[in-house]
């Protein structure tokens, strides 16, 4: 077993190294203005295209970097530690976009490999929340081929920026669960409500509401009746993701914290010397190691699985939900003492600490709370049991 850095790895790791260090110094602009410039998201775009991380998750021919899941893993890490979702400016299409036509990707995938154009995933809705399924939005054949959109979207994640929107809507009068390419002008397409969130992210989360929208049947992504599933690929991808963006920003918070307790006199004495604070960075520590370790180790296993095996695809599933509850409860605690170690400066939005400590708690909320995600590992454990969840898959060349 090797468990060391491939020479390939350790470039990527560097290079999302210096992208964030490019990046960070737009946090506090971000913070204090609820966004960035123009000009500052030109500069972004730049350094992005410039270190050739964009689109990570999509191939080389169609604009992307092409990485596997476990470069993403390395790469997302880094780019974890930036604050004020700036990882997002970083932009990487939606998975589901793997599916689309020759003739959608044209239109959507590549340009937007070449962040010349933003997607933003609608599936949420007010009664709809991590229960997808129970999505209410509407898709009425018209008689021509194609469609009528009805219905509302939640939560819809840069979708103030976005041009396009991949919707989750139900074919009629079958109830197909369904996803559909829609450019955010088309009539009947509006944002009815913007609502204000504890974090300043660099870009908002509207709400959008469809009203008689009319597509062509070359909206459909990926076939009727296939959005469920497109939509759990998304939710198992994004989680992933999220584990190794936790993680970074754990790091981040527990590097202030330390360097801070170094300098910080107390009672005549610097805090890292105060056994209290030492053993609130010893629980950091044990936080980050371990869940690092478990967020390679299964985007590892990804990339070995066969994509064509239900069963190992329903196992990973599960997996990466517990990579997404472990390292985003994690995190969350990381941040939370990072906060106590810097005392009342850790309460103020200019110090990183405080908006780490801020962002990280809508990690154990979307793409699946905590209590979905126990759900999801518990359900696969009732179904094929525990030891394909608690151990290492086997090599299949004798090695």
């Amino acid at each position: 077993m090797e468990f060391a850095y491939t020479p390939r790895l350790a470039e990527l790791k560097d290079r999302a190294r210096a992208l964030t260090e490019k990046i960070i110094p737009f946090e506090l602009e971000c913070e204090q203005n609820n966004g960035l410039s123009a000009e500052s998201h030109a500069v972004i775009k730049a350094a992005v295209l410039e270190a050739g991380l964009q689109a990570i998750n999509t191939p080389v021919e169609f604009g992307g970097a092409g990485l596997s899941v476990l470069e993403q893993v390395v790469v997302q890490d880094e780019l974890g530690k930036l604050t004020n979702a700036l990882w997002d400016a970083v932009w990487r299409p939606a998975n589901p976009l793997a599916h689309a036509t020759p003739e959608q990707r044209e239109r959507y995938l590549i340009p937007g490999a070449r962040g010349d154009r933003r997607d933003a995933v609608a599936i949420s809705e007010a009664d709809a929340g991590s229960d997808f399924s129970a999505a209410k939005t509407t898709a009425t054949p018209d008689g021509n081929g194609g469609y009528i959109i009805n219905g509302e979207k939640w939560f819809v994640t840069v979708g103030d920026v976005a041009d396009y929107l991949i919707v989750l809507a139900y074919v009629q009068p079958d109830n197909a669960p369904t996803m559909f390419l829609i450019d955010v002008p088309s009539p009947g397409v509006s944002i009815t409500n913007v609502p204000r969130f504890t974090h300043t992210f660099v870009y908002e989360h509207p709400e959008f509401t469809f009203k008689d929208v009319k597509v062509g049947p070359e909206a459909v992504l990926g076939g009727i009746g296939e959005g469920l599933e497109l939509t759990r690929d998304w939710f198992t991808e994004e989680r992933l993701m999220i584990g190794a963006r936790t993680i970074g920003a754990a790091e981040r918070a527990l590097t202030l914290a330390v360097d801070w307790a170094r300098e910080r006199v107390q009672g005549g004495d610097t805090l890292i010397n105060r056994q209290l604070i030492q053993g609130m960075i010893a629980d950091s520590v044990c936080d980050i190691a371990t869940n690092r370790a478990l967020t390679h180790q299964v985007a590892w296993e990804f990339d070995q699985a066969d994509p064509n095996d239900a069963e190992q695809r329903k196992t990973l599933h599960a997996k990466a939900a517990t990579v997404k509850l472990a390292a985003s409860e994690a995190s969350n605690r990381v941040a939370d003492r990072a906060v106590q170690i810097f005392g009342g400066r850790g309460y103020i939005r200019d110090y990183p600490v405080e908006r780490l400590w801020r962002e990280l708690r809508v990690d154990r909320i979307w793409e699946g709370t905590s209590e979905i995600q126990r759900l999801v590992i518990a359900n696969e454990t009732k179904k094929r049991g525990l030891e394909k969840l608690l151990s290492f898959p086997y090599a299949t060349d004798g090695e």
